[in-house]
């Protein structure tokens, strides 16, 4: 699956991003196709970002058998990997690594050449991206391959992030206990390669799943234990990043339709000097959900997104309820929305009324 973000609404300054749900996974499609696609919509539509899903460029069962590899040379460091590429920091020392309990096997010889077609579609995709100065966002998965995922992301960083410019973007998921840590080791391992580093930070998206496996194997969930720590440590991630983007080039998304998140956010950021359309850092909310929110931040002169899922049913329900799931005031926000829309609807039929009698 693919996110791509639309152009932005000049009496609204919000930009609508769609996603594109492929009938069938990119990797099966030419490249030509992919690459063709990719063109056409970046530069007829003048998007903002792409938000892309590695899954849909790997086969599931290469980035497991990555991430088990990457987890095993996390614990014994002389494991050596050939196929590895220079890469940030994966893991902090507090970083699950229960999913790989054995030894695994090395990949074989049509698993590297996998992985290396895959990297060059990755690669074509930032390629295309650095052409058209628009960032490329790689979303967050379970636990189970993002390693392999973050490995991916951050070296095609180091070789597409360039002079104060990020293109590749990782993505941070809050409700993980080691996501501030891992966020930390990352962006400071980018400051001493001078590389600069895009995030977007969302809470998570995989709550029940994480926490099933982590119990089944007797192990303590890597998420947080109350909504609350999930709170603090995704505003604790925000500030770091607009800290960072104060102080240098480096860049973030905050993806929430939580309404104190992303007041404290702008807060922050103005307090730090930053906003009125400063492109380093942009808000982003579900379309449909949390207008209000989306629309407050705007007027303020931020620059803000609206993600548009589309593609068949059984491709975005599930990514929705994800959503859902990640965001368990989404439904208390809508109704907000939903209140302030029947205002704004009393408003407009109240002036429709006194300007046909008069």
């Amino acid at each position: 699956m693919v996110l791509w973000s639309g152009c932005p609404r000049a009496s609204t300054r919000v930009s609508y991003q769609v996603s594109f749900v492929f009938l069938d996974v990119v990797r099966k499609k030419t490249a030509q196709e992919l690459y063709s696609n990719f063109v056409i919509f970046v530069f007829l539509h003048q998007v903002s970002s792409v938000v892309l899903k590695i899954t849909a460029i790997f086969p599931l069962s290469l980035l497991e058998r990555v991430s088990d590899l990457l987890r095993w040379q996390q614990r014994y460091p002389s494991f050596n990997l050939p196929w590895k590429q220079n890469s940030f920091p994966l893991f902090s020392d507090s970083s699950p690594l229960y999913h790989t309990l054995e030894k695994p096997e090395p990949l074989t010889p049509q698993e590297e050449h996998d992985l290396q077609l895959g990297q060059e579609r990755l690669w074509k995709l930032s390629e295309k991206s650095v052409q058209a100065n628009i960032p490329l966002t790689v979303d967050a998965e379970n636990t189970a391959i993002q390693p392999a995922i973050d490995y991916l992301t951050y070296s095609a960083a180091i070789k597409y992030n360039k002079d104060d410019n990020p293109i590749v973007y990782g993505t941070i998921q809050a409700y993980l206990k080691d996501a501030k840590e891992r966020l930390l080791l990352a962006t400071k391992a980018a400051d001493k390669m001078r590389v600069p580093m895009g995030f977007k930070v969302v809470r998570g998206a995989y709550m029940s799943r994480e926490s099933k496996l982590a119990s089944a194997l007797g192990y303590d969930s890597p998420i947080h234990n109350s909504i609350q720590e999930t709170h603090a440590c995704y505003n604790d991630c925000a500030s770091f990043m607009l800290e960072k983007i104060a102080n240098r080039s480096d860049a973030v998304i905050l993806a929430t339709h939580n309404v104190e998140s992303g007041r404290l956010a702008a807060k922050k950021a103005l307090d730090l000097g930053i906003g009125r359309g400063n492109p380093k850092l942009e808000f982003a909310q579900l379309y449909g959900m949390s207008d209000s929110l989306s629309f407050g931040l705007s007027n303020a002169g931020f620059l803000v997104s609206k993600y548009m899922p589309y593609g068949p049913v059984d491709k975005v329900i599930p990514y929705l309820l994800r959503r859902a799931e990640e965001n368990r005031g989404l439904l208390s926000t809508s109704s907000i929305d939903k209140e302030l829309m029947r205002k704004e609807l009393k408003r407009r039929l109240k002036a429709a009324i006194f300007r046909s009698e008069s």
